[in-house]
């Protein structure tokens, strides 16, 4: 069965996988500059020009997850070494070019970067400021954009190419959604790991006898890991060493009440559920900040319950979104929950312990309700709030929830431009930066939208808490268990 989507994914699992068994066995230190060679061990090139280049990248690679400072304050960066493949972004005129007389390509050039050579439109790249105008007027559709993979992705402009034609971010844009770490085919741009750090609190519990070492898992977790079973991998877990795992969808359950209360009494809301959502309103609509769920996110709101209740908890997110990563950076988000890990992370950690999930017995999983697990999917907030509303004996006539779905920024943004001019019809805007929401995240092993769809709603029949309320009511028992 295909774990990974791309050989990209397959070379950061080696990594991964490579730190994190070296980690476990207390060798890290002594083995650091081999891994290289281990994980680039034939002597001819299979991906670069040469296997001295590969092995330069993976070292790259390593510095970056064994804690190199040298990104601190972000998550999403580039490795100039691995970006180099890609050809600079420009437009092209293409031989369905036919020269015109019109030429509307060349009047509507602000720069004179259109000229016409033996009947066929030609751009001096010197000239063209890639402003696209060219290429919206062409009755032939002639003229293409020829973007890079992770310019294309990046739905905020934040990624440009510098001055020695590498890519490069502006981290006062990025959101930390991750579309351009998983569409980067070169696997130039990276997403920082916290796997060490997520070994080293479980390795200091002592089996959990000093610490309570707690996964939360993310809904979307019924995706991934398809050669398993869930109950299968709630045993992988605990043999990893954690004290017990918990589903964020707990979490969904409570925000999903509180945000519905909160949208009837302010009128009009946006979700916080989706960390690059918030970031993108904060950067791209500050004057809606406001209007911003003050709630925590279902990940902080279960951390914060978890450490309430258990004063020797540490709370370990594990999920499909890079986005997270800088969530928990935050002053309010970081004594909640104390590490975030992808999927993609997840499965090279259990496999750097040997541990086969297909052969191991179920356990028990069944924390939520089919609302909360359905915030994983582009739709199932709306519905979560919709539900919780109908739940504290609110009549359609008193009040309606109605949801501006937004499925992916594109949509975002469409539905807060409304907002912010006061023409939008909705009074809740569900804003999901991935595309299908959660289960497109940038840190999931797969990607397959309607399978995952399907999925997720699947699991969510299976939750015996049917409603939000009496997912809640039970929240202390699940913890205390």
């Amino acid at each position: 069965m295909r774990i990974f989507d791309t050989q990209v994914q397959l070379l950061k699992y080696r990594v991964n996988k490579s730190i994190a068994k070296h980690a476990f066995n207390n060798n890290l230190e002594k083995v650091y500059y081999d891994i290289p060679r281990e994980i680039v061990d034939s002597k001819e090139a299979t991906m670069r020009c040469c296997i001295y280049k590969e092995r330069a990248i993976v070292e790259e690679r390593i510095n970056l997850v064994c804690g190199s400072d040298r990104w601190e304050n972000s998550i999403i960066n580039v490795l100039p070494i691995a970006c180099d493949e890609c050809p600079v972004s420009s437009y092209e005129v293409t031989d369905l070019c036919r020269g015109c007389i019109a030429r509307r390509c060349m009047e509507n050039c602000p720069k004179e970067a259109i000229s016409f050579v033996e009947h066929h439109a030609k751009i001096d790249p010197d000239k063209c400021v890639q402003c696209g105008k060219c290429a919206s007027v062409c009755p032939y559709g002639a003229i293409i954009s020829k973007k890079r993979p992770c310019e294309k992705a990046c739905k905020v402009d934040a990624i440009h190419m510098g001055p020695d034609k590498s890519a490069e971010i502006d981290h006062s844009k990025c959101i930390s959604c991750g579309a351009c770490v998983y569409q980067c085919p070169f696997g130039a741009i990276v997403d920082k790991s916290f796997i060490l750090d997520a070994i080293y609190m479980i390795k200091s519990s002592e089996n959990n006898t000093k610490n309570h070492i707690y996964a939360v898992v993310a809904p979307s977790i019924a995706t991934q890991f398809k050669y398993a079973t869930i109950g299968q991998m709630v045993t992988g877990l605990k043999q990893l060493g954690f004290y017990k795992v918990v589903e964020a969808a707990l979490g969904a359950d409570l925000v999903a009440d509180k945000e519905s209360r909160e949208l009837m009494e302010k009128g009009f809301l946006t979700s916080s559920c989706c960390p690059a959502f918030v970031e993108y309103v904060e950067k791209f609509f500050p004057q809606l900040k406001e209007n911003v769920s003050h709630n925590l996110s279902p990940m902080a709101e279960i951390g914060k319950y978890i450490k309430e209740h258990d004063p020797m908890a540490k709370v370990i997110f594990i999920g499909p979104c890079t986005a997270k990563k800088a969530e928990r950076q935050k002053d309010s988000v970081r004594k909640l929950v104390d590490c975030v890990l992808t999927f993609e992370e997840l499965q090279a950690l259990i496999d750097s312990l040997e541990i086969k999930l297909f052969d191991l017995p179920e356990s028990e999983l069944d924390d939520a309700s089919y609302f909360g697990r359905i915030f994983a999917r582009s739709g199932g907030l709306s519905e979560a709030v919709s539900q919780a509303v109908k739940e504290q004996g609110i009549s359609a006539d008193e009040f309606q929830v109605r949801s501006a779905v937004c499925n992916g920024l594109d949509d975002c943004k469409i539905a807060l431009l409304k907002a912010s001019k006061n023409v939008l019809k909705e009074n809740f805007i569900e804003g999901m930066a991935c595309q299908g929401g959660c289960i497109g995240g940038a840190g999931c092993l797969t990607h397959e939208p309607s399978k995952d769809r399907m999925s997720v709603d699947t699991f969510g029949k299976k939750a015996t808490d049917k409603t939000i309320k009496e997912s809640i009511n039970t929240i202390t028992d699940t913890i205390n268990a």
